[in-house]
């Protein structure tokens, strides 16, 4: 899965982060808009010339037949393929979404409601309910944004078109064996634009290799309402990739002054008391736990939160290598079981603006008749048409862009 998260992180589109639009998330999940199939003879002889290839790869015609009989070319797949933006939130930001008092709030419920198989998956795989959900949260708040794409339309669109081509083409043909294995079928393969699938969006490829079926109902079925299956697959990826149950992701550090940020990143590990001797302490001023060698991380810089990371930080990366995707699900994670919001200070932006004056926009923003979509110091599509609005209404240049001077100009 790790090679492959950058396709999937766009799988994000589809679930719990990307919708951010700059505000905070409603507890309602707006329908996700269907995408519609259209003519294409190219895709339609593309798929032609794959059938032998997926034959030769064991596909039965039976199942290719099934499979394609309502797929289509997807022109939206297409669109969103070319036009993705790097994934650029700050760490700050990223918290602000992943970790929110809602998504909190959300987690804490699930966990509750799902208390008795999430302590049988964590008896089976040794990985605290916790994190499962905390992962489930992240993934697709909670299932709320599972996707609904037709997987083998819009795998089959990507491969066609051939940017990343023999990449999707191999998410085609495991989708295929999916289907042949008989776990779902194609009308419930369903998933993101890029082919992530489930309450816990696995690629078919990592399907394949670490989907089990908990429930024992002889289908590994991570797409129904029941998000049994999908949970226990994501603890076994976890187990398999090397979890340590019982011991943290990381802790946040105080780090001394004059710290040589040149030791900081995954690259350099060291052990909690060569740590604790240069001076890094724990938040309440103790040595560093003894949790194995230890990284430590400034995602923000020096002038931001610090945290030594162990083994399991790095079991994460297995499932999304992105830093602040690892932050995300295992700060989460310990909110959901009690823990502590970040306890050290976020710097300000590029724009010289803190979260707190951030919020403050949007709420003013939201006062004078503006609609940011919440006040959750996210800057996103929401937040950026609403400040746009407000500088074509009031004869000011159209930047869409916040900054001190916007905010005290709405302050009067």
């Amino acid at each position: 899965m790790q090679a492959t998260r950058r396709a999937m992180m766009l799988g994000l589109l589809a679930t719990g982060l990307a919708g951010c639009g700059g505000g905070a998330f409603v507890s309602v999940p707006t329908a996700e808009p269907v995408m519609r199939a259209v003519p294409n003879p190219a895709w339609d002889a593309w798929v032609a010339g794959f059938r032998p290839r997926a034959l030769g790869a064991g596909i039965s015609a039976d199942t290719f037949d099934r499979a394609f009989r309502s797929a289509g070319f997807l022109p939206e797949v297409i669109e969103r393929d070319r036009n993705q933006t790097e994934f650029t939130r700050t760490t700050e930001d990223y918290l602000s979404i992943a970790a929110s008092d809602e998504r909190i709030a959300l987690g804490r419920a699930a966990l509750s409601r799902n208390a008795a198989v999430l302590s049988q998956i964590e008896a089976r795989y040794g990985v605290e309910a916790e994190v499962v959900v905390a992962i489930w949260g992240v993934e697709s708040r909670y299932g709320e944004r599972r996707g609904n794409v037709p997987i083998v339309s819009a795998l089959s669109t990507l491969a066609f078109d051939g940017r990343r081509g023999a990449f999707f083409e191999s998410q085609l043909v495991a989708a295929l064996k999916i289907l042949q294995a008989g776990d779902t079928d194609p009308s419930h393969l369903t998933g993101s634009w890029a082919g992530a699938m489930g309450h816990t969006q696995f690629i078919p490829t990592s399907y394949l290799a670490y989907a089990v079926d908990f429930t024992g109902d002889g289908r590994r079925d991570i797409w129904s309402d029941d998000p049994t299956d999908a949970l226990a697959s994501a603890a076994a990826y976890l187990s398999r990739s090397g979890w340590r149950r019982g011991q943290p992701w990381g802790v946040e550090v105080q780090l001394p002054a004059g710290f040589n940020t040149g030791l900081a990143g995954r690259g350099t590990t060291r052990s909690p008391a060569a740590w604790t001797a240069m001076g890094v302490r724990d938040m309440d001023g103790r040595a560093v736990p003894d949790f194995g060698p230890a990284s430590i991380l400034i995602p923000m810089g020096a002038a931001g939160p610090a945290f030594a990371v162990f083994r399991n930080f790095t079991v994460i990366t297995r499932y999304n290598n992105a830093e602040n995707y690892v932050i995300g699900v295992g700060h989460l994670s310990d909110r959901l079981r009690g823990g502590s919001p970040i306890r050290g200070r976020f710097p300000p932006d590029a724009r010289g603006m803190t979260k707190a004056d951030r919020q403050e926009l949007q709420r003013r923003l939201t006062l004078a008749g503006y609609d940011t979509g919440g006040s959750d110091g996210v800057i996103g599509g929401k937040t950026e048409a609403a400040i746009s609005a407000y500088e074509a209404a009031n004869g000011l240049p159209v930047t869409g862009e916040p900054s001190i001077v916007l905010l005290r100009r709405l302050g009067g």
